[in-house]
């Protein structure tokens, strides 16, 4: 139903930030809940951040809680992760997500939309 292309990956120093766009084609991102997971070689994927549907609930992992900023631009039909003060150990691939009209969710098993993922590596 819905397509989504992430971007804005890339190679920083540590401490420094970049922003990730997700576009979304073939449906509005109004009727889903959105998600960021990250995932490292040999790791698990990971709940970053996302938001319901309604988009009056939004959720963060810990290990972000302060550093990260998830958004959306209904007009362009885009989510976004702004990501600031970043650690080596925040090299992933980082995946957005969709879930028709769904709860907020960690779990990534919950969705059913993905992204191909963009390539985040911080040097330190």
């Amino acid at each position: 139903q819905v397509q989504l292309v992430e971007s804005g990956g890339g190679l920083v120093q540590a401490g420094g930030s970049l922003r990730l766009s997700c576009a979304a084609s073939g449906r509005s991102i109004s009727n889903y809940a959105m998600g960021w997971f990250r995932q490292a070689p040999g790791k698990e994927r990971e709940f970053v951040a996302g938001f319901s549907w309604s988009a009056f609930s939004i959720d963060y992992a810990d290990f972000v809680k302060g550093r990260f900023t998830v958004s959306r631009d209904n007009a362009k039909n885009t989510v976004y992760l702004q990501m600031n003060s970043l650690n080596p150990e925040e090299t992933a691939v980082y995946y957005c997500a969709a879930k028709f009209r769904g709860r907020g969710s960690s779990r990534s098993a919950e969705y059913n939309y993905w992204g191909q993922g963009t390539q985040v590596t911080v040097s330190s």
